[in-house]
């Protein structure tokens, strides 16, 4: 758990916040097949995450073309792109990947065009 938490502090932003990912989430046939267990694979998915030095901030079931949005808080895409693999490998899920800048994040790449 120590890498875990060096990971998470390294990776940390200015403002405290490390990089912000929306995660959008597709039910395999297995998982759809297993959906009664979907809130014990997410909760085990965050604590999978962790070991990767992310943070699931938040989990929603949606309606739509998607089963589920997550946003995690991750130090570097490597970290999120290994965690996901691994949950990929599980075979509940499906996912596309989208990187989130706040509006902090989003100034400072404004001011950087010329």
């Amino acid at each position: 758990m120590e890498a875990a938490r060096l990971a998470w502090f390294f990776g940390r932003k200015r403002g405290g916040r490390m990089p912000r990912y929306v995660v959008l989430v597709n039910w395999t046939e297995q998982g759809i097949r297993n959906v009664k267990e979907t809130l014990e694979r997410t909760d085990s998915g965050g604590e999978l995450a962790a070991k990767h030095g992310l943070k699931l901030e938040q989990a929603y079931w949606t309606v739509g073309p998607y089963d589920m949005v997550t946003v995690f808080e991750a130090p570097n895409d490597e970290a999120l792109s290994a965690h996901l693999l691994e949950i990929g490998s599980l075979g509940n899920v499906r996912t596309t990947t989208l990187r989130a800048y706040s509006e902090e994040e989003m100034s400072g790449l404004l001011q950087r065009l010329a």
